[in-house]
């Protein structure tokens, strides 16, 4: 009979220390910060759940791998093992590897951008948004309307809206279009997935304009999951094959290894196209390194290459989406506002809806996030208008379209018990929700401020 817990398909070989602080020190701790948890040092954490990003734990064979690495400036035989698993999965001619998946948009993002061009996306992630808007280019969001609506029960929320694609297209012309991004899972939005007919959709649309029309494929593994299982045509399907078709359907692909390539740093950029992939190269060469490392030491692209290959086996992926699934359906039974369904890499909090006393100008979502530390420990971000808002030519802020905190899984990092504390320190929070105040911003950066921010509390 099939039981209903979902066990951690890994056993712990090494164990790192959590400093357990008071509620006092963290008080401390986080006013030194200036109430911005990136700020933050990691030992003042307990639970941290900023970022899915760069913090798994690696496999044994992940460690075994790095003892292979080999660190040739030119040639290195690490690179042709990352390289040959990238283009088995991708199926794209060209592949460059890059130190991050930021270091991969800034390259082909900055070839594709520039003043005039115009990309759309389901909806562009921070860096992707400020890669583009540096070369002086415009990012347009374009998501399906229940991926702005936290309680819609739409299966693939992540989707792009193909019918405002086209109009984009069409209004902006098609010979101004840097590229058309489709991101999987879809990140800002609350780490939906994007179904395959809306992959071949917008591939068609793209093909018909003669638009580029790009992958970011960071949490790829976590959506063929999400397809398998939502979508009826690749019940069938083998998770990896899922993949490769999505794959198939794009000019190309830029992919942060620190999610779904299971490790702590690293990157592709994959292309079809050789004059395209020539100038990457060019490019590559001067900001990132040669291109058989591209600032990546061998041990890394041998991580790579095993984490590639261990992230679609299905029992680490029935673990993954089951064990965030968990925390976001304990919450959603407390009647904390959740974005659901939930996600595959992280549970997301309305905090509009959590602090309705909070006005948006004030940050709901930072309030969060600065209650959730000093109750529990707990770093996680804010995706609202700290990280998304702008201002008008007077000022006045010009806010997200929805005011979420993210708590993002690391994987194969914390136990079942950690989870269960998080849950507790909701609990807590939902007693004392009257009395938490806004936030205001006392210094920020002209791009990505929610990194280095400051903030002070809205006192009457």
């Amino acid at each position: 009979m099939p039981f209903k817990t979902i066990i951690e398909p890994f056993k712990i070989k090494s164990v790192e220390p959590i400093a357990i602080s008071t509620e006092a020190e963290r008080t401390a701790y986080l006013e030194k910060a200036n109430y911005n948890p990136f700020r933050l040092q990691s030992d003042q954490v307990m639970i941290d759940l900023l970022t899915d990003s760069g913090t798994s734990a690696m496999s044994s064979r992940q460690w075994a791998a790095i003892m292979e690495g080999d660190e040739a400036y030119a040639g290195s035989n690490s690179w042709k093992r990352m390289e040959s698993v990238i283009k088995d999965l991708t199926g794209f001619t060209f592949v460059l590897p890059t130190h991050q998946g930021r270091a991969a948009e800034r390259i082909i993002y900055g070839l594709l951008g520039g003043k005039g061009k115009t990309f759309i996306s389901n909806t562009h992630f921070d860096t992707t948004r400020a890669n583009i808007e540096f070369t002086g280019a415009e990012a347009i969001d374009a998501p399906i309307k229940e991926g702005v609506e936290p309680t819609s029960t739409h299966p693939f929320k992540g989707n792009l809206d193909v019918d405002r694609l086209e109009k984009i297209i069409l209004e902006k012309k098609p010979e101004n279009i840097g590229a058309v991004i489709l991101t999987v899972t879809n990140n800002s939005s609350g780490g939906q997935p994007v179904s395959m007919e809306n992959a071949e959709a917008v591939s068609r649309i793209c093909r018909k304009h003669q638009v580029i029309f790009i992958l970011d494929c960071c949490r790829i593994a976590e959506n063929s999951y999400f397809i398998k299982h939502r979508e009826k045509a690749y019940r069938n399907t083998g998770y990896k094959e899922i993949a490769k078709k999505m794959f198939s359907l794009a000019d190309g692909a830029v992919m942060s290894a620190k999610k779904d390539g299971l490790v702590n740093m690293g990157g592709f950029l994959a292309v079809s196209d050789k004059k395209i992939a020539e100038t990457c190269k060019n490019l590559l060469i001067i900001t990132e390194g040669y291109t058989t490392y591209g600032g990546l030491s061998g041990r890394d692209m041998e991580a790579i290459a095993v984490g590639l290959e261990e992230v679609f086996e299905a029992d680490y992926l029935e673990y993954r989406i089951k064990s965030t699934s968990f925390l976001g359906e304990r919450l959603h039974r407390m009647n904390i506002p959740v974005v659901y369904p939930i996600g595959g890499h992280a549970v997301y909090i309305d905090a509009r809806a959590f602090y309705p006393h909070i006005p948006v100008e004030q940050y709901p979502g930072q309030s969060l996030v600065c209650e959730l530390y000093l109750k529990g420990g707990i770093r996680s971000v804010e995706t609202g208008s700290v990280m998304f808002g702008k201002y008008d030519h007077s000022g006045k802020l010009i806010p997200a379209s929805m005011e979420l905190v993210r708590l993002a899984i690391p994987r194969r990092v914390y136990t079942q018990s950690h989870i269960e504390y998080v849950i507790e320190v909701f609990e807590a929070l939902l007693a004392e929700k009257q009395q938490v105040p806004g936030y205001r911003i006392t210094k920020e950066a002209p791009l990505l401020r929610h990194f280095t921010a400051h903030f002070e509390p809205v006192t009457q």
